[in-house]
């Protein structure tokens, strides 16, 4: 033990958005129940590249009691887990996804005529699972698919989800806030590299949060080796597509 710099986060400050995992180059922090956790102190070598990866502040370089760096366990520990990618700078500050917001009333929906209309609308989901961490990266499924890799907020936020983009397609669902991003990025590489997917796309909200889930798909995908076209759906708060690169979305725009 020693008197040194090491990292320390601020959990008031901190909102869990996971963009100093990547940052980290020895893998010391972790996304820990919602939080940034500091995972060892030997893992910190307190030169603070990650310090500027947080869109709220919440990380600082301190000199306190700490057990010294050890680089042989970081690099034991490295060998064990996929490398990821730095992750490019968030856009904006803070993070919307934990603002508490109101959009006001809507008007009320009509009540439907009969039980039966209820009920004959159908799911579009055509398999099961669909969480990212419990699809194996050979399901069935995922052979030659249109994959649909959702926020899982996007699936309450975007009224059409069932009509307009669960049809036709394999779907997996995942929370770039809570999810641990080096098991995320894990598990979509090898979706990616086994899978034999035909397309790739990511719906995510407008919150930094979700672009850094867009951001860690990206990487895990060039970290497959794989070409896979790649597109995205964004969605504002309200529910609103705000973005939609899709060959079809185009097209639909062209002759509108």
């Amino acid at each position: 033990m020693a008197t040194r710099k090491i990292i320390q986060i601020d959990e008031e400050k901190c909102d869990g958005c996971g963009l100093c995992v990547p940052a980290c180059a020895e893998g010391a922090i972790q996304i820990i129940e919602g939080k940034a956790r500091l995972v060892s102190d030997k893992y910190c070598d307190g030169l603070g590249d990650c310090l500027g990866d947080c869109p709220q502040g919440a990380l600082t370089i301190v000199e306190r009691e700490a057990e010294n760096f050890d680089e042989a366990a970081v690099e034991a520990k490295l060998s064990k887990q996929p490398t990821m990618l730095p992750l490019a700078p968030s856009q904006g500050g803070g993070c919307p996804s934990a603002r508490l917001m109101s959009f006001g009333p809507k008007p009320a929906a009509p009540a439907p005529k009969t039980t039966s209309s209820a009920a004959s609308r159908s799911s579009g989901l055509e398999h099961w699972p669909v969480k990212l961490q419990l699809v194996p990266p050979t399901a069935p499924f995922l052979k030659d698919a249109d994959v649909l890799l959702a926020a899982d907020c996007a699936g309450f936020s975007f009224a059409g989800l069932h009509e307009d983009l669960l049809p036709g397609r394999a779907v997996i669902i995942g929370c770039p806030k809570f999810d641990d991003p080096t098991a995320s990025f894990s598990r979509l590489r090898a979706i990616f590299a086994q899978g034999g997917l035909r397309s790739l796309t990511v719906v995510h909200m407008e919150v930094p949060c979700c672009h850094a889930y867009l951001r860690l798909a990206e990487q895990a995908l060039a970290a497959s080796g794989q070409e896979i076209p790649f597109y995205r759906i964004q969605i504002s708060l309200k529910g609103d597509i705000q973005f939609d690169d899709r060959p079809e979305a185009n097209k639909a725009q062209a002759t509108s």
